[in-house]
């Protein structure tokens, strides 16, 4: 494991005292040259140098604290991971710090340096972020990474992935078998391995059976509105409504999207299932709360938190664990979301 960057590092590649570097980098107005200062915080971020917070009474000690980012425990898929998560890391005397992103690459980053300054050594994260830049900066400070939920292309982060595209395509081939043909789908913005999997396996599905996708996808990158989900489930069934051709079946790409649709269509007074149906994903306890019950691809949410901390530890404890990644599978849940299209099409 790589030790980190310390100022007396920076103090030697600088050719100075530890004592200047100190004073440059706590921004203390004992004066310093500039051109000295301008050569140590330069070297400073190319050694990945990361202040410690704690304190030096805390080298060399065990720390029992993991860090959690999430893009935002306003998804109740997100809650079930982290109360996984925290289920385990209590059996174990572990604390764990959980952040949220609210879908902010910037704010993502911002909490990655944090869990560095606090020393944490064990991070799970559903990172959204397309700059894994600070990501590589913590594992080469010593951080041991599990990823959730989200693809992260690099050799020592552990991955806990769910088959997305085999979702989609479940879902929508459950469609067709109860005879819809006009199959409308509904997706946040396709910036994310997870959306751009799912309506892969959508489109692969359609193509199969020669038929023509409906897709509408939201144009907003990322939002801190906890109804975003919802409300964007609304706006693009709105879109699939005022089209040429209306759906008989809706898809959408996460539970909380499908709520908004199954809304707007009730305001509609559209009827679910008898006249539109609907379909969920991800599998959150609420679907079971609605009135249909929401029909949806089931992703192991409690289970995958459980699985993540369970490998993090392990990671912690034994520096000579094998990296190896687990792609979750999806299921079906049928419910009353969905019923046999009535639509006799010519």
């Amino acid at each position: 494991m790589n030790k980190p960057t310390t100022i007396h590092d920076i103090a030697k590649a600088a050719n100075v005292s530890s004592a200047t570097v100190s004073r440059v980098l706590s921004n203390s107005n004992y004066p310093v040259s500039k051109i000295k200062r301008e050569k140590i915080l330069s070297l400073a971020k190319e050694m990945n140098y990361v202040p410690n917070l704690l304190g030096r009474q805390l080298k060399g000690s065990k720390s029992t604290t993991i860090g959690v980012i999430v893009p935002s425990v306003m998804n109740p898929f997100y809650s079930s991971v982290l109360f996984g998560i925290e289920e385990i890391a209590r059996k174990n005397n572990f604390t764990v710090i959980a952040c949220n992103s609210l879908h902010d690459p910037l704010l993502e980053d911002e909490y990655i340096r944090t869990i560095m300054e606090k020393q944490i050594k064990g991070l799970v994260i559903s990172s959204i972020s397309s700059d894994k830049s600070q990501l590589k900066s913590m594992i080469k400070a010593g951080v041991h990474v599990i990823a959730i939920d989200q693809k992260i292309e690099e050799d020592q982060i552990n991955q806990i992935e769910f088959d997305y595209h085999k979702g989609g395509y479940l879902a929508t081939k459950h469609l067709q078998s109860k005879g819809h043909k006009r199959i409308g789908y509904v997706t946040s913005k396709i910036d994310r391995p997870s959306r751009k999997s799912i309506m892969l396996g959508y489109m692969e599905a359609m193509k199969a059976e020669g038929l023509e996708p409906l897709l509408e996808e939201s144009k907003v990158t990322f939002s801190d509105n906890p109804l975003s989900e919802f409300d964007t489930g609304k706006l693009l069934t709105k879109r699939l409504l005022d089209g040429a051709v209306p759906p008989t079946a809706i898809f959408a790409c996460n539970d909380m999207m499908a709520f908004g649709v199954i809304n707007e269509l009730s305001e509609r007074n559209i009827r679910v299932p008898q006249e539109i149906s609907v379909m969920g994903f991800d599998g959150i306890d609420f679907g079971q709360m609605m009135n249909p019950q929401l029909t949806t691809i089931k992703q192991p949410d409690y289970e995958m938190g459980k699985l993540a901390c369970k490998m993090l530890l392990d990671k912690m404890n034994e520096a000579d664990v094998p990296s190896f990644d687990i792609i979750l599978q999806p299921e079906l849940v049928e419910r009353s979301s969905v019923a046999e299209c009535q639509l006799q099409l010519t």
